[in-house]
């Protein structure tokens, strides 16, 4: 018993240090950086900014904010609304956010093109009966990613998309 147990000691020795020549290649990787051939894909970036606004008749319940950095056009602006602040913990919500009231729907909503991303009051409630807390001094955090890799992601969960994509920090406008 000994004798086999030491020969298939030796073989399984012997096969797990032979070598043999290399195998096909494998698959290529993906696409990097379609401009220049050569050139790595580069580094994701990805650009934010939080903004104060107070909604009124004046602006027709409305605000427009310029990037102020480049936008292309695969890329895709994210919202979010610090809904409330519990123990010193702020709490962002995703935009669009719905607010149901007796006498009608408060929508905070957003739009965005190339260069800039709109802030609107929406829905069925009569916007000037409002009371200030609806509307002064909304904080709104903006995130711009590429859209290759919304789908990897919770974006509707802020510190996940901040974590992500490096965020540290938002510029306040």
């Amino acid at each position: 018993m000994k004798k086999i147990v030491s020969l298939l000691f030796v073989t399984a020795m012997l096969m797990t240090a032979c070598t043999g020549s290399q195998g096909p290649p494998g698959p290529p990787g993906p696409p990097g950086n379609t401009g220049t051939p050569g050139n790595d894909g580069g580094i994701i970036a990805s650009s934010a900014f939080e903004i104060d606004v107070t909604f009124n008749a004046d602006n027709e319940f409305s605000f427009t904010e310029n990037y102020g950095f480049e936008v292309l056009k695969s890329d895709v602006t994210l919202v979010y609304i610090l809904w409330d602040t519990i123990d010193g913990t702020d709490i962002w919500r995703l935009m669009p956010q719905m607010v149901t009231f007796n006498n009608g729907n408060l929508i905070y909503n957003f739009d965005f093109t190339q260069t800039d991303v709109r802030f609107f009051l929406d829905g069925t409630v009569d916007f000037t009966t409002l009371g200030t807390e609806w509307t002064n001094n909304q904080v709104f955090r903006v995130v711009v990613i590429p859209a290759d890799n919304v789908d990897g992601i919770d974006i509707s969960n802020l510190n996940e998309v901040m974590q992500s994509y490096h965020i540290e920090s938002f510029e306040m406008k």
